[in-house]
């Protein structure tokens, strides 16, 4: 009796697995280029950051390398965009479809105080500028990276940091910071000079008016990491007052100096019409670092490329809006596979 009833159990489950047999899915349904998404929270310095975690479909049957995306300044969320710009600019999100696409995981995330992250205090300047450091800020650029290598489809060898703009200053810290556990950086329209001597050269070509109380204001935040009150109503935006401490670092971290020290391969992508980091002064300090290193490093200029790294139709575009532009895409996808083996 007990070999019978075995045997009509294993009747009955013969039709499901012949079920699971028929919906098992082939090799090449997983290398057409399809993703899946998953909606990420993770930890950092009392702090919660939510992201998207965006995995090509073959890392359900292997390991695939993983990468961070680090968004610029301001209140600038997950996808890259901005909440000062009306335009939809989707950088972050259209290099994470990019990558996806191509075997690369990415993980990118709002940033402390935007979107579904942890919002901003508002009880006091004090809790204000302590939430807003520059060190919260490179401490949430490891704490994703950290998110990203908890996830089991991630080869834990083969991960990077890709940094837009000011990001690409978080990118470096965080990539000193974390060493060898990081096996490739990618710095996207990213100053190489420090930003003190940008932001003045900025307002000396676009509002000369302002270079004195500039001067002061730069002068004054780097002696004492404080914003002077009664700044002019036009530099509201570009010195916060509770942006002091962060400023104080920020306007003095020199990337080059940095990349210098960082045994990783690093990726330097700029775009020739980019007007706000402007090549080649102040790209070329990355170029000179470069060299200078004993690890893999290359550095391409893009013509007609924006700051947003989108094709621009002409000067008076300020190249928000449209597709990733094909040159970066290409170049992106082909350094990445190769530095990390995807």
């Amino acid at each position: 009796m007990i070999h019978r009833r075995a045997l009509l159990a294993a009747g009955a489950l013969a039709p499901v697995a012949a079920r699971a047999q028929g919906r098992r899915k082939s090799q090449g349904f997983y290398e057409s280029g399809r993703t899946k998404e998953r909606t990420v929270r993770f930890a950092s310095r009392s702090v919660t950051l939510a992201g998207t975690l965006l995995l090509p479909l073959i890392s359900e049957l292997q390991y695939v390398p993983g990468v961070v995306l680090v968004a610029g300044s301001g209140p600038t969320d997950r996808d890259g965009n901005n909440a000062l710009v009306v335009e939809r600019i989707d950088l972050l999100k259209e290099i994470a479809e990019l990558l996806g696409r191509h075997g690369i995981a990415s993980l990118r995330y709002d940033k402390r105080g935007i979107g579904q992250s942890t919002l901003r205090p508002r009880d006091s300047l004090a809790a204000e500028e302590a939430f807003f450091a520059w060190d919260n800020f490179v401490a949430d650029v490891e704490a994703a990276h950290a998110e990203l290598l908890r996830h089991n489809e991630i080869k834990p060898y083969a991960t990077a940091l890709l940094g837009h703009s000011e990001g690409g200053l978080l990118s470096l810290a965080a990539g000193k910071a974390l060493g060898k556990k990081v096996h490739a950086l990618v710095l996207a329209a990213t100053p190489g000079r420090k930003l003190d001597e940008i932001v003045r050269a900025q307002v000396e070509r676009n509002a000369p008016a302002l270079r004195g109380p500039v001067d002061h204001t730069i002068a004054t935040i780097l002696a004492n990491g404080r914003v002077p009150a009664s700044l002019p109503r036009e530099l509201d935006l570009l010195f916060p007052p509770y942006a002091g401490p962060f400023l104080q670092k920020l306007l003095s971290f020199d990337p080059a100096a940095v990349l210098a020290e960082i045994p990783t391969a690093c990726l330097v992508l700029q775009g020739g019409a980019d007007r706000q980091v402007v090549p080649m002064g102040d790209v070329q300090p990355l170029i000179d670092a470069l060299r200078t290193r004993g690890a893999p490093g290359e550095a391409i200029v893009f013509p007609q490329v924006s700051h947003n790294l989108k094709l621009v139709a002409e000067s008076s575009d300020p190249g928000f809006v449209g597709p990733l532009a094909p040159t970066v895409a290409e170049a992106l996808v082909k350094w990445l596979a190769q530095a990390l083996g995807a």
